[in-house]
């Protein structure tokens, strides 16, 4: 088996894999902001409550056999369940292709998985857990570094690479939204939610002058925080940049889908894409479009 066919079956092991985790993540995303256990109780159906037996709950394949419908009520199954499953595995592939077999593979999947379920969880309830922000970037501060090292970087180097990403990225998007909350403030701006009905604007004496804004939620900082721990900082600066696109774009669709161009939306479906396509594409392609 030559190199490049070694390749392809990595790939498709890490798609299959990338199932998996995909399907794990549906938990994930809909059990941690109700506050439940993603361990206990099994899978059930949402509808009547039926625990899914195991060969019902096979990433992609079930859903196909199912005819995307639940097995004892036959209430539809949601398309996103298989299509995050799907992307998930899609983007595992796409990673066992760009970086091979080696440790920051295993990484880049975390990283990866972390990203994925922030952006549902954001579109879904306009927040991120600091499970997956602050408690990922603890652990990207001891796990990137480490992969890094055991790739001939000098450890030292690496850690301080993990942490001036991690630096740069929640300090450079915080300088954004707290110079537009206090530009706001003193134009005398009001949003929906910022500073509230009936509410006052916070003062410097108070935690929400320095991490509340308007337009930009503080999970969004924190979770840019975890992007540049892993991306480091010319990563992470990219990761603003494509994220502003991607956002504007999405941001787009969803007013036009929407038919109002007020309507709150989660920013980090569009940070976590733009982290993914900053991983995977080479630097000089990146080089290459600043000309």
């Amino acid at each position: 088996m030559t190199a490049g066919e070694e390749l392809w079956v990595l790939a498709g092991l890490a798609f299959a894999f990338g199932l998996v985790v995909g399907s794990f993540l549906n938990v994930v995303i809909h059990r941690v902001p109700e506050g439940e256990s993603i361990v206990q109780p099994r899978s059930r159906c949402p509808q009547c409550g039926v625990s899914i037996a195991s060969w019902d709950n096979i990433p992609l394949v079930s859903y196909i056999l199912l005819r995307g419908r639940c097995r004892h009520c036959q209430v539809s199954i949601p398309l996103r369940y298989p299509l995050l499953e799907l992307g998930t595995g899609l983007v595992f592939a796409a990673i066992a292709l760009r970086f091979g077999p080696d440790p920051m593979m295993l990484v880049w999947a975390g990283f990866s998985a972390a990203l994925i379920a922030a952006a549902a969880i954001d579109f879904d309830h306009q927040f991120i857990p600091d499970g997956i922000s602050v408690g990922g970037t603890l652990v990207a501060l001891a796990v990137v570094p480490t992969a890094r090292w055991l790739l001939g970087e000098p450890a030292l180097s690496a850690w301080l690479v993990s942490l001036s990403g991690g630096l740069v990225g929640a300090g450079f998007l915080w300088t954004v939204g707290f110079a537009h909350a206090r530009v706001s403030a003193a134009m005398g701006r009001r949003f929906p939610h910022w500073p509230g009905e009936g509410e006052e604007m916070p003062t410097p004496g108070s935690l929400d002058y320095w991490t509340w804004f308007p337009g930009l939620g503080f999970g969004d900082v924190k979770l840019m925080a975890l992007i540049g721990v892993c991306l480091g900082p010319v990563g992470v600066l990219w990761t603003i940049i494509l994220a502003a696109v991607v956002g504007l774009v999405w941001g787009g669709g969803l007013a036009l889908f929407r038919g109002a161009a007020n309507m709150p939306f989660g920013f980090a479906p569009s940070i976590a894409v733009a982290a993914i396509l900053t991983m995977l594409l080479p630097p000089s392609f990146l080089s290459s479009l600043l000309g």
